[in-house]
């Protein structure tokens, strides 16, 4: 195996350490949301970073959906992706955390917006808030937005998903 290769993150302890970072070492509702959406989904990067408020939450009816319906940047294929507990209460969190900072999470908004436009983080800032909690919780191997994308298909499969499920 290459070495640069992304990695997924095997260890349960390792995931732990890592879904803690944002949550209670550096405290981030945005960075925390982030890596337990790539560990739920096993959405692309891309796609997690297109993602706005409107396709996570219903504002006529002021609820959380319960699928993510999108269409894949990479692929063109259109996608339904289940709204776990972990997500929803990781975008309740950070949906309430804005609004108590006098920033509402808006329709058409980002949810990983840049400070002051309304334009999706970079790549390379996903990468560094993916990678400094990697850091942090001394996680070996490559860790990169990739990862956790793997580590979502790794752990399925070890609970006994399909291979072919999976893909």
């Amino acid at each position: 195996m290459h070495m640069n290769t992304a990695q997924p993150i095997r260890s349960t302890e390792d995931l732990e350490k890592l879904k803690k970072y944002y949550k209670e070492v550096a405290p981030n509702k945005r960075n925390q949301l982030l890596i337990i959406m790539g560990l739920n989904t096993a959405l692309r990067i891309s796609d997690i970073l297109a993602l706005r408020w409107d396709a996570v939450y219903d504002f006529d009816k002021k609820e959380f959906r319960t699928h993510i319906v999108l269409t894949e940047q990479k692929t063109g294929k259109t996608s339904t992706i289940y709204i776990n507990k972990n997500i929803q209460k990781s975008l309740k969190s950070y949906k309430e955390h804005l609004r108590g900072h006098k920033k509402s999470a808006r329709r058409y908004q980002y949810i990983f917006r840049h400070k002051n436009k309304n334009i999706p983080i970079s790549r390379i800032q996903a990468f560094r808030i993916i990678k400094e909690a990697a850091d942090y919780s001394n996680i070996p191997g490559t860790i990169c937005c990739h990862s956790l994308r793997k580590t979502f298909g790794y752990h399925a499969w070890k609970q006994g998903a399909s291979p072919v499920v999976l893909m």
